[in-house]
Parts: C-alpha cells; structure tokens; sequence
C-alpha cells in the first residue's frame, strides 16, 4: 500500500476492526433499523438531536467492513451538524461512492473521501450507504426499517 489510495484503505480497515461509537445511545430522540439483504448488513443507528443540531450517534449492529466503517465515520462526521447539514453531507457522499462526483478540498467530506473507490465496485455501494439511509430515515422519524433493496 502506499499513497492516498493506501492511506484510504487503511483509515476504512481501522474503523471497520475499531469502530467508533459502537454502542446503544441512551437518551436518544431518533433510532432507525437498516439492513442489506444482498450481504446481511444490519444496522441501528441512535441519534440525539436537540434544536435541529445532531448532538450524538451511536449505532449497534454487524456488517462488512466497509458497511461497518461508512458507519463508524458517519458517527463523527455528522456530530454537531444541523439535520439539513447532514442531508447535504449525504447528497456529497453519496454522488462519490456512486461515481456522480469526484472528491475535492470543498466538498466537506473529510475522513468520507476514503469511500471513492467504492464506486468502482457497484455492488459495494449499498454497504457503504447504509447507515446513511438509515440515519435519514431516524432523522425523518419514518418508523419502518430501511432496506437497501
């Protein structure tokens, strides 16, 4: 491994073996259930949200690595955003592993540009959205689990 593409991958196996904020989220205003038949990933997501500003997420769940560490970085990336931030942060996600968009220093990704490459492997796309999906179904309280299917 060397360079950006490197460093991306190993920032995604991290996360996936280490995953921040991997628990259930006592007090939380929004939760969500998500799941990918096509792989078996299965997802809780737990948010507080307080004045429209997500304050907290936390998820439970089992998945692949990459599902696992989309989810472990949507954690960090979207504390302390309001819910239209994050409705926009997913909009930019999801045009890069989808291959709508390439990453640029404006695009407010951050640690989520390690997900690029993903749009080179269409069957992984839905892995790496799935917490997202998730989380915006919490968001918008729709009370029935999310499929990517």
């Amino acid at each position: 491994m060397s360079g950006a593409g490197g460093l991306y991958q190993e920032l995604i196996l991290e996360h996936g073996r280490k995953p921040r904020n991997f628990r259930r989220l006592e007090g939380a205003t929004h939760r969500a259930d998500g799941h990918n038949p096509l792989c078996g990933d299965r997802v809780t997501i737990f948010a507080r949200v307080a004045d429209g500003v997500v304050v907290e997420v936390a998820f439970q769940g089992q998945g692949c690595a990459i599902s696992t560490a989309s989810t472990s970085i949507l954690t960090e990336a979207v504390r302390g955003k309001t819910v239209a931030e994050v409705e926009a942060l997913f909009g930019r996600f999801h045009d890069l592993v989808t291959g709508k968009a390439e990453p640029s220093e404006d695009d407010g990704l951050g640690k989520l540009e390690a997900f690029g490459g993903v749009a080179e492997f269409p069957m992984r796309v839905k892995c790496a959205t799935l917490a997202w999906h998730t989380l915006m179904a919490a968001l918008a309280a729709k009370g029935e689990p999310v499929s990517t299917e």
